[in-house]
């Protein structure tokens, strides 16, 4: 069970790590993929205000769910993935403005 809690500790801190912004400038935020997956879920749609935290699509990866939730509150510019996707590691998925 430790084990276990360290691994979900580990993937929280790799998916916050990925969640950066991508001009350099706090105009935009990229969305990445932390590892390769699948993609099972998108939780948001182009134009939809989120807040800080909101989870925002989930990532399938050895057969556990990761999920990826917003570094900031903002408005989904763009959802560059779909459902069933495979995707990469550091691969964008979605962008926040």
């Amino acid at each position: 069970v430790l084990l276990a809690r360290v691994a979900d500790a580990d993937r929280r801190q790799i998916a916050r790590a990925h969640l950066g912004a991508g001009a350099g400038d706090g105009s935009e935020q990229q969305v990445r993929a932390s590892i390769p997956g699948k993609v099972v879920r998108c939780l948001v749609r182009s134009g939809e205000a989120v807040i800080a935290g909101q989870p925002l699509v989930i990532v399938e990866a050895m057969k556990m769910e990761n999920e990826l939730r917003a570094g900031r509150a903002g408005r989904v510019r763009e959802v560059i993935v779909r459902e069933g996707q495979a995707v990469e590691s550091g691969e964008t998925l979605l962008v926040l403005e």
